[in-house]
């Protein structure tokens, strides 16, 4: 039962932290064009 006071703390801070970063991909543009980079892939130059 004592373990559950650090799970559940360490869990909604991992859940904030994924979170985070997939908003700062979003804002940051990182799914913009997902279809050019898979193109891209297959160029060749």
């Amino acid at each position: 039962m004592d373990i559950l006071f650090l799970l559940i703390p360490l869990s909604v801070s991992l859940v904030f932290l994924i979170l985070g970063g997939l908003w700062w991909a979003i804002y940051r543009g990182q799914f913009e064009d997902i279809e050019a980079e898979g193109e891209r892939i297959l160029r060749n130059d």
